[in-house]
């Protein structure tokens, strides 16, 4: 079994409990995620299978939409509201205006710090491994990019804090509950991730999931690559095929970087890419 499956996480499950149930019921080991959402998050989870995990690596590097819920006043150290609170504080006088002020100050590229509570690792450990053993560490920055970030609701009280929602959409490696914890700072207060559910990834988006029952009533469908990789493709002959099979290295045909190659059935066979050594010829990049 091959291809690709858009599945909608439900909270309170890991990315990997996902994989393990969805490779269960489809009786694969080969099988993984393209981008961990924790276990308090919902939504677009991108499974790979058989061969297309070969091209994770391609979806990983997409953008991604978020919808979140900010509680202002709350400083937790996993920096969502599952974590243990730091710090409370009472000032609600925030106007909408203030609010999306703010926001827009984020848009473009950012240096951000990696969460405590994170799977990054330092010195061959995740950082989560340090903040449980409160063994302390300079936390790594990253440079990440908001390509949109917009106040989507009212404000409003809840047990005496102000909070609200935003949609953002971001580059690859962006923590929202850090840049959640950078908008407070920004307002001269404290925050927390109160929800999360991730709405896109690339061109996928909640549209196309599947929820856990979907998949255990077989009602789904696997998307090949060729129709969704940005990538152009070409169907070949029975002679070339043979020699891409083969892994060889061939005289270029091809304009673009990178090409997906299809058999005679409309089958993925390869990616090939310009040999670097001599770019009149091309060679495999990934084989399927």
């Amino acid at each position: 079994m091959n291809g690709i499956l858009v599945v909608n996480k439900p909270k309170n499950y890991t990315s990997r409990d996902i994989v393990n149930i969805v490779g269960k019921k489809l009786n694969t080991k080969k099988i993984g995620h393209t981008g961990t959402l924790d276990p308090l998050a919902t939504g677009v989870l991108v499974l790979c299978i058989g061969n297309h995990l070969k091209i994770a690596e391609l979806l990983t590097s997409t953008t991604k939409e978020y919808i979140a819920k900010i509680i202002l006043g709350i400083e937790t150290d996993t920096l969502d509201i599952t974590g243990k609170i730091l710090k409370e504080e009472y000032e609600n006088n925030y106007s909408i205006e203030t609010i999306k002020e703010v926001l827009n100050t984020f848009k473009g590229k950012i240096d951000q710090q990696v969460p405590a509570y994170s799977a990054i690792k330092v010195n061959g450990k995740k950082l989560y491994e340090y903040a449980r053993n409160n063994i302390p560490i300079d936390l790594p920055t990253r440079t990440v990019e908001i390509y949109n970030i917009e106040l989507i609701d009212t404000l409003r009280i809840v047990d005496k804090h102000l909070e609200f929602t935003i949609k953002c959409t971001v580059s690859k490696g962006t923590y929202i509950r850090s840049l959640i914890r950078d908008i407070g700072k920004k307002l001269n207060t404290i925050a927390t991730m109160k929800e999360l559910t991730r709405t896109k990834q690339g061109d996928f988006s909640l549209n196309n999931a599947y929820t856990l029952e979907d998949i255990e009533n077989n009602n789904y469908k696997l998307v090949n690559m060729k129709d969704i990789l940005d990538i152009p493709t070409i169907t070949v002959n029975n002679e070339l095929e043979l020699k891409i099979k083969n892994g060889s290295i061939l005289p270029r045909f091809f304009n673009e970087d990178k090409i997906l190659i299809l058999d005679s059935n409309n089958n993925p066979l390869s990616i090939y890419e310009i040999y670097s050594k001599d770019n009149t010829k091309c060679k495999p990049w990934k084989m399927f």
